[in-house]
């Protein structure tokens, strides 16, 4: 348990450290990176990272892929707590040292909606987001151990796009600990609440739509 929880720390410290870092350095430097580049960067550490760690803790790094296995009776309720919190620790210290790197950046790489698009927009962008990052997840992953490396490609692939088309619009978080560490960090808590709540709705609706096109049974065992 406790290689997987050092797992799961690491590989969310890695994800928000690059993810949000390429977010910081593109702001502090007049969009060198760019959109694209950033979107490349979110998908690449997560790829990387599920290779790096997938067959140790299912690498989710994310409370809302987490939660949407337990639904799945993929994975143990009472893990769930020490999960997040592993997840919390990982995404606390990136967001920190980003912070201690760059003093001189507003955001961080926090989440917030683009100007003029509604919140309770952004919600349902983010809701739609998760939805499709869990139906791919659930149907890549290989039981007990949660997310095979093999679906490193198609995991980090629908977070390159995802990122690439819906980033200018929500920041495309789909992961609430990526948005509360840097948001609480940099200070900017306005719509956190939808970053919070939207991606465990589009986790839990995607596993409950499991049953609507595979076997009745796909998510009631514990594979």
């Amino acid at each position: 348990m406790q290689k997987q929880l050092l797992s799961e720390c690491i590989g969310t410290f890695a994800m928000v450290f690059c993810g949000c870092g390429a977010m910081t350095i593109n702001e502090i430097t007049g969009d060198s990176i760019s959109h694209v580049g950033v979107a490349i960067t979110w998908g690449l550490i997560v790829m990387a990272m599920i290779y790096a760690y997938g067959e140790i803790s299912g690498a989710h790094f994310n409370p809302a892929v987490t939660f949407g296995f337990a639904i799945a009776k993929k994975f143990p309720w009472k893990k769930i707590p020490s999960y997040i919190l592993a997840q919390a620790v990982g995404a606390f210290l990136a967001a920190g040292l980003l912070w201690f790197l760059f003093p001189e950046s507003v955001s961080l790489g926090h989440t917030y909606p683009a100007e003029g698009f509604e919140p309770y927009k952004a919600f349902i962008l983010e809701l739609i987001l998760t939805f499709f990052l869990m139906v791919v997840i659930i149907n890549v992953s290989t039981g007990s151990k949660e997310i095979g490396t093999m679906a490193a490609i198609a995991v980090g692939g629908v977070i390159l796009l995802e990122a690439m088309f819906a980033g200018p619009m929500t920041k495309a978080s789909m992961n609430p600990i990526r948005s509360l560490a840097p948001a609480l960090i940099s200070g900017n808590l306005e719509h956190l609440w939808l970053y919070l709540t939207a991606p465990f709705v589009g986790a839990f609706l995607a596993i409950k739509s499991c049953k609507l096109v595979k076997d009745e049974e796909c998510c009631d065992n514990d594979c």
